[in-house]
């Protein structure tokens, strides 16, 4: 493979929050513009670190030396990362001031791995004439494509809720575990599948708890009765982004605004297991169940327990997944041939094994992708609540030619 581009030396930003895969993105890159001649250095903290170009004495370049020192089944990014909108710096010369610190460091074109918000500001650095390509990255799996990121979050959210199982049942104990996703409910849905949850609340779909509880209370009782232990357990999946009927979310509300002015979510889970404890301490059939299960106590013990939990930024750390390193690597690879192929302002999408790169324009890529509603009703009809009365699935068959199937990943 030879390079006869222009492109000579290329810079790689991470940005947005961190997740599984990343330095497989960055590896893949490296390597691949190694094949080809091409130099690539780091541009640290993300949007940040390209604003503040200018100031650098000098960056690191990802020589083969110093790329043997990064590990790609590692999740974070060597790279580092911040949230920054370009846009919204309060400086007037902000893209020549860009397009100088470029220009210092004999920088060509950029591959970025982030999000939607970061899809946003690559978009606008290419309409002010810097060339880019997206490689996708969100755990929150909301793009319009597969994301780095999003199988090594939902393992781990898989394994957080088998864990916690462990300790619920011997409490006899219902858990909600809240989660990242924003205003999609993709690693909700995938991780709670995975780890075998009873109830997954995501924001496509506004909770009713009055529901979610009729299904805690059956459950929980029935698996308490059944055992001969007397011991069970019922577990909630909830998306931060949640809403009511009312597209009201769960929130507290004091963790303000992010640079993109998205509102930090927080609190969903905490709301949602004081108000199933409320119905449980209420219910007057509640005493005489934990009555005819030889656990009720007199002012002690006269309910089952809710307990929230918060994994926070657990989910997003540790290891990458072998999905996203294979994902990430193939997706690093691919943004420099894209590079070198005249492309920019595109998203690489996957490589194919018949030897095909697909990308997509990046304004479109990163279109948020909400949860299939007729997905939660193949759900649904294998017990799963979802907090809503349930939807009949209504799933058809259809028969397809080798040739046509193109793998779907989540």
């Amino acid at each position: 493979m030879e390079n006869h581009s222009d492109i000579q030396h290329i810079g790689i930003i991470t940005s947005g929050g961190d997740a599984g895969g990343l330095n497989g993105v960055i590896k893949g890159a490296v390597t691949m513009a190694h094949a080809l001649g091409i130099k690539v250095s780091v541009i640290p903290n993300g949007y940040a670190g390209l604003y503040n170009l200018l100031d650098f004495g000098e960056l690191t370049v990802l020589s083969p030396e110093r790329v043997d020192l990064i590990d790609a089944c590692l999740a974070g990014s060597e790279a580092g990362h911040s949230r920054v909108s370009i846009k919204k710096i309060q400086d007037e010369g902000k893209y020549e001031h860009i397009k100088a610190g470029l220009q210092k460091h004999g920088l060509d074109a950029l591959i970025i791995s982030g999000g939607d918000d970061t899809g946003s500001v690559m978009v606008d650095l290419t309409k002010h004439g810097i060339r880019c390509v997206h490689a996708p990255k969100t755990m929150d799996l909301d793009l319009q494509t597969y994301s780095v990121g999003a199988d090594s979050t939902i393992n781990r959210i898989a394994r957080f809720l088998a864990d916690l199982k462990t300790t619920a049942r011997t409490h006899n104990r219902c858990f909600v575990v809240e989660v990242f996703g924003r205003n999609a409910g993709h690693t909700a849905l995938r991780g709670g599948i995975a780890g075998d949850a009873d109830c997954i609340l995501i924001p496509e779909i506004p909770v009713d708890f009055g529901l979610v509880y009729a299904d805690m209370k059956r459950k929980l009782f029935r698996r308490i009765a059944q055992s001969d232990v007397k011991a069970g357990s019922y577990s909630i999946v909830m998306a931060e982004g949640v809403t009511d009927a009312h597209g009201e979310e769960f929130t507290d509300g004091s963790a303000g605004v992010d640079a993109f002015g998205h509102k930090k979510l927080n609190g969903a889970g905490k709301y949602a297991a004081k108000a199933l404890q409320t119905l449980l301490n209420q219910d007057p059939e509640v005493k005489d169940l934990m009555q005819r299960e030889h656990m009720f106590v007199p002012g002690i013990y006269e309910a089952p327990e809710v307990r929230d939990i918060l994994p926070s930024h657990l989910v997003r750390c540790g290891d990458s997944s072998a999905l996203d390193v294979n994902f990430g690597r193939e997706v690093g690879g691919a943004a420099v041939i894209l590079l070198v192929n005249g492309h920019s302002n595109v998203t690489v999408v996957d490589v194919r094994d018949d030897g095909l790169i697909r990308y997509l324009n990046t304004e479109k890529a990163i279109q948020q992708r909400g949860v299939s509603l007729e997905m939660v009703s193949f759900y649904e009809a294998q017990g799963i609540c979802f907090g809503r009365k349930v939807v009949p699935c209504t799933m058809s068959c259809s028969s397809i030619l080798p040739e046509e199937y193109i793998q779907r990943v989540y």
